[in-house]
């Protein structure tokens, strides 16, 4: 009997597969975690929105206080290493909330340790994950490598959710967290199991002498910040995330307190939700090629914040449903397009020894906003209430493609060639 595996490609990178199944595993113990630590706070410590919003805060405030010199270390040595020890570290910390709660010592600021300290390790993995890619993979496949990866990461938004909610309501929240925690585990083990050989990075030097820290760091600031096209990318997302980070923050609060909905009708929302993210991760190749980069970029950030307005619209009860549904169909779709097509941008145009750098300054510059964000969704719902918090956040992401409008990007059909790399070769003799 022949064989229905696919033939050519990437479908026949052992090391990529294992790459993709790690994720993938990881993918979907990261959706349970998503609702399970959520509803840890809400039904378990009785914690109040701005409380649930300072969980958030703290989840993201890693990537604004050590994304940068995780970019330059990053860049100094091999990058598998560090995807490994940031998954058993990982692991190993969520396993500490069921440990705690069975021993009843679990608290609120257990939980702000936990989220922190998972965000640090989190700052080092997608650093080093951005920029590890580029180098198991041919640059022609780059965004057929994202687009997999994406595939999975919506994959596990269409079944996690709902395995979330279903999990949370037979085990309690402190239990299904431990999902996470073996996913992460397990992702580790697939990396371990990876054998193509990783180089080692060379060290820049000026004048014989390896270059500092802050050396490093300002030549990656100033390959994003030179370049108008990864400057309006980082306009654009970073001013989404700040205000898609005001309206989520709040958003299970707002779920269970306001629309009155329960952990297995949210889960089941959000999976069904997430056939939009599917959908946009294997449509993403095919569309930036009809329209091109440019104008697929401009397209799917300028539902950003209609998408939102859904949510804030929808009314209380079992008639939410809907809303939220045709929310995060579009919500979904949308973001996972413009995500792999700017991702795989700016891998395709940075020289192989920036890529930690360039991946660390657009990560602390697009989610250094978040935990902004997210405080301020905790501050806005006290002050004026969750739903209408929902809706400033709204028409702010609404407003976040006019970055690209303006910007030469708008003109952009294809992948450009990479940007040469001036200082390499000083730099190696």
């Amino acid at each position: 009997m022949r064989s229905r595996w696919p033939r050519g490609g990437l479908w026949r990178d052992r090391d990529f597969l294992k790459l993709w199944a790690g994720q993938t595993i990881s993918m979907v113990g990261s959706q349970v975690d998503d609702l399970a630590l959520g509803f840890v706070a809400i039904a378990v410590l009785d914690a109040s929105a701005f409380e649930v919003a300072v969980l958030g805060t703290l989840n993201f405030l890693p990537f604004l206080l050590f994304t940068l010199p995780a970019g330059v270390w990053v860049d100094r040595v091999r990058r598998r290493p560090i995807l490994i020890g940031g998954d058993f570290a990982r692991a190993a910390l969520l396993a500490t909330i069921p440990i705690a709660y069975v021993a009843d010592a679990l608290t609120l600021w257990h939980l702000y340790a936990v989220v922190f300290l998972v965000g640090l390790c989190q700052v080092f993995f997608d650093v080093a994950y951005q920029s590890y890619l580029p180098s198991l993979i041919e640059r022609d496949q780059i965004i057929d490598g994202n687009s997999k990866l994406e595939v999975s990461r919506s994959a596990a938004q269409v079944g996690g959710p709902g395995l979330a909610g279903a999990l949370v309501e037979i085990f309690t929240a402190p239990y299904a967290v431990l999902v996470d925690a073996a996913s992460f585990a397990a992702s580790g083990l697939f990396l371990l199991g990876i054998r193509r050989r990783e180089e080692t990075p060379i060290r820049q030097t000026v004048g014989g002498r390896t270059t500092s820290l802050w050396a490093d760091l300002r030549e990656g600031l100033r390959f994003v910040l030179r370049n108008p096209n990864l400057r309006a990318q980082a306009g654009c997302t970073a001013t989404s995330n700040l205000f898609s980070s005001v309206a989520f923050s709040i958003f299970l609060v707002y779920a269970v307190r306001e629309l009155r909905l329960s952990a297995g009708v949210i889960g089941l929302v959000f999976s069904i939700g997430a056939a939009g993210s599917l959908l946009g991760a294997l449509t993403a190749t095919r569309i930036s090629k009809r329209f091109g980069i440019g104008a697929t970029t401009i397209a799917t950030a300028a539902l950003f914040g209609p998408a939102t307005l859904l949510v804030a619209a929808a009314p209380a009860g079992n008639a939410a449903i809907g809303f939220l549904v045709a929310a995060q169909l579009a919500f979904g779709f949308s973001v996972v397009v413009y995500n792999i097509v700017q991702v795989s941008y700016r891998q395709a145009i940075c020289p192989p020894r920036l890529q930690g750098r360039m991946n660390s300054v657009m990560r602390f510059l697009v989610w250094g906003t978040i935990p902004i964000g997210t405080l301020a969704g905790g501050a806005l719902a006290t002050w004026m209430g969750l739903r209408e918090t929902i809706l400033v956040g709204a028409v702010g992401g609404g407003l976040a493609f006019l970055w690209i409008v303006f910007s030469p990007q708008r003109r952009l059909r294809e992948l450009p060639a990479p940007v040469e790399d001036v200082a390499a070769e000083p730099a190696r003799a």
